[in-house]
């Protein structure tokens, strides 16, 4: 038994995009975006949308999207008209030098694309407005600012985001984005050549999938953030606390039937798309097709069980490991003994082949991961390690290893490739990770998921020893990363483990206070209020884990127990 459906899956974080190497911009053109934006009289913002030109060849052909584009030679230049804004001002906040240019290129732009001049004095912005199919058609920005005296008012922008485009794209752009209320008494033109047409839309208005708008997966994204926001004043000052907003760089990945998009930081797939294909072929799957082998190093492959549901998530991770240019394979949990158990262990063999299966692991005995550890090792003749559960409930009751591993025993697979047991008890009683060492890279089972925590039912799950398991991951040396039992690859090991970490011990603070407000009360009384978050229909699933906190509670001296009642203790 895996994931728990009640927990709240890790929230998408652009912490994957942060601090990406330079590397990753070469090539790119650097580009900025004004997001304007007005007071609607629905009370939402509303935000200025232009439709670009239809063009051969163009990625962005008819694309919706914020007024922006490259930045030009003369654009650093014209830092000195920048009024409210300092060059090391700018400098610091973008965290690159000549960051004003940034500034210049979005006015400048936003005048070209849609007429809007975030400019001044009045006088001198009303002369120049005149020209603006002047520029539009190759005349000197720089030149109009100077001939009419404008100072750029650079104090109306407020930095947003940043956004890379993946690498692998036959153009890339390495884009600043802003945003700026519309000038008061000025309205917006379409300039017929670069945008076909301009729309004042909401952010739901513009995401409703009945107007159907073409739009970039960056554009997508900002109209939800953006979709927060109950004015205008909100988003500025929100935008104004973001010193250094992370970059955003996606990473072209494909589904099960080739097809290529972007896929987001915060995706699931996203760190092993990065990991497998930092030039951006776009050939890594961000979908988990059923026994399909995926290749994640020269030691480790995986493939899929076809288990997918509520309980397993996208389906049961096996592993085959095996030494660099060996030909002995070790397979780790082989999954269920169902209907999909002889596809599945064709599959796996097929993986394994030209080299031969000459053993067979399991982090756990529940049904979805070692069940077909039987009939492989009939197919085979390879052992099963891994240990029996202290209790029967929910575990697999043919499970007969040859050896039960103990904590920190080393597996030697070949000359490069050795595993290292590591005990982690909670979900299981018998729960074992296996960490590669050569790589880092931490087999979790059930122990870490992704996407969600794990149910710990009691009496083979224990909530405190399921903690401090968790606990122990962050002083294993060399981890380096996960392979879940259930996902995708994870990156950041620790900070998953805090994470999750912390969501139980957040859970453990509402169950004790429901509790204490509840009186003497049942689990089954306690689930509503503790698990609120989730739907009714999974709080049958909820009330084991809650349980689980309850007698932790009970061995901290916290709470006690009669028959199916607890009683909250006061300290």
């Amino acid at each position: 038994m895996s994931t728990d459906p009640t927990a709240t899956p890790a929230t998408a974080t652009a912490a994957a995009a942060d601090a990406a190497p330079d590397a990753d911009a070469l090539g790119a053109r650097r580009a900025a975006s004004l997001i304007v934006l007005r007071d609607g009289a629905q009370g939402a913002p509303e935000v200025l949308l232009l439709r670009r030109a239809e063009r051969d060849g163009d990625m962005r052909s008819g694309v919706w999207v914020f007024p922006g584009g490259v930045l030009d030679a003369e654009d650093a230049g014209l830092a000195g008209l920048c009024e409210g804004d300092t060059p090391a001002a700018a400098d610091a906040r973008l965290g690159v030098p000549d960051a004003l240019a940034y500034t210049v290129a979005a006015i400048r732009e936003t005048f070209e694309e849609v007429g809007l001049l975030l400019a001044g004095p009045d006088t001198a912005r009303a002369a120049a407005m005149g020209e603006r199919a002047l520029v539009n058609t190759g005349a000197d920005f720089a030149a109009l600012c100077t001939r009419h005296g404008l100072r750029l008012e650079a104090a109306a922008l407020a930095y947003h985001s940043h956004w890379l485009t993946p690498p692998g794209m036959p153009k890339r752009f390495d884009t600043r984005f802003y945003v700026a209320r519309a000038p008061a008494g000025q309205v917006a033109v379409v300039d017929a050549g670069e945008a076909l047409e301009l729309a004042w839309l909401t952010p739901a208005q513009a995401l409703d999938k009945d107007r159907a708008l073409k739009l970039l997966p960056v554009t997508r994204e900002t109209l939800k953030d953006l979709g927060r926001f109950d004015t205008v004043a909100a988003v500025l000052a929100d935008a104004r606390t973001r010193r250094h907003p992370p970059r955003m760089m996606p990473r072209l990945g494909c589904d099960a039937a080739g097809r290529v998009r972007p896929v987001l930081p915060g995706e699931w797939a996203y760190a092993e798309i990065a990991r497998l294909d930092p030039a951006g072929r776009g050939d890594v799957c961000f979908e988990l097709p059923a026994d399909r082998p995926v290749r994640l190093s020269e030691r480790v492959t995986r493939v899929t069980c076809g288990n997918g549901s509520v309980m397993t998530g996208p389906g049961t991770n096996t592993y085959l490991l095996r030494a660099p240019g060996g030909d002995e394979v070790t397979v780790l949990d082989p999954g269920p003994d169902d209907a999909r158990t002889e596809a599945h262990l064709a599959a796996v063999i097929e993986a394994a082949a030209p080299g031969r299966i000459v053993r067979i692991l399991a982090t756990h005995t529940h049904v979805d991961h070692s069940p077909a550890a039987r009939r492989l090792a009939e197919l085979t003749g390879a052992p099963v390690v891994g240990r029996l559960p202290a209790h029967p409930q929910w575990q697999d009751h043919g499970f007969a290893p040859a050896h039960q591993p103990q904590d920190g025993e080393r597996l030697v697979l070949g000359a490069g490739a050795t595993l290292r047991a590591v005990a982690t008890p909670g979900h299981a009683s018998n729960h074992v990770c296996w960490l590669l060492e050569e790589e880092g890279l931490l087999f979790t089972g059930d122990h870490v998921m992704q996407g969600s925590t794990v149910v710990i039912n009691p009496p083979d799950g224990d909530m405190a020893d399921y903690l401090a398991s968790l606990d122990k991951l962050l002083w294993l040396p060399g981890l380096q990363a996960f392979a879940p039992g259930h996902g995708f690859l994870m990156v950041e090991p620790q900070a998953e483990a805090r994470r999750l970490i912390a969501h139980r011990l957040a859970r453990e603070a509402k169950v004790a206070a429901a509790l204490q407000a509840a009186g003497p009360a049942t689990a089954h009384r306690l689930v509503p209020q503790v698990y609120g978050d989730v739907p009714a229909s999974r709080h049958g699933i909820a009330e084991r884990s809650l349980t689980a906190h309850l007698l932790k509670l009970v061995a901290d001296g916290r709470a006690r127990r009669e028959g199916d009642t607890w009683h909250a203790v006061t300290p």
